[in-house]
């Protein structure tokens, strides 16, 4: 029987939000209670980290990306947060998409 490790590798996870009826300063307050709830985890050892969030008011949503060592983490901060969504997801994000400059820096720098 092979031993499980104590804690499991981190995953990056995107968590789907629909919200009708709320403008985009109150899906803000929405992200920061999830942002607050993670960093609540956080100082208890808890291997989760919040890493961006995307609002699209005119859809009435928000989107978050966190890592954690288990969707079980993700849930338990929604929880806490008291903020539902209606999914969860398992993702692999390109590193090498988020560098420093943009694709219109570089072309402005070369002219």
């Amino acid at each position: 029987m092979a031993l499980r490790s104590v804690a499991e590798a981190p995953q990056t996870f995107l968590v789907e939000h629909y919200r009708p009826g709320l403008d985009a300063e109150e899906l803000g307050r929405c992200v920061g209670r999830v942002r607050d709830a993670v960093s609540d985890l956080q100082r208890e050892g808890k291997p989760l980290r919040f890493l961006r969030s995307t609002i699209v008011p005119r859809d009435e949503s928000f989107l978050c990306v966190l890592e954690a060592g288990s969707e079980h983490l993700i849930r338990t901060a929604y929880a806490r947060a008291g903020i539902p969504f209606e999914r969860i997801s398992t993702v692999i994000t390109d590193e090498a998409s988020f560098s420093s400059s943009t694709p219109w820096e570089s072309e402005r720098k070369s002219r």
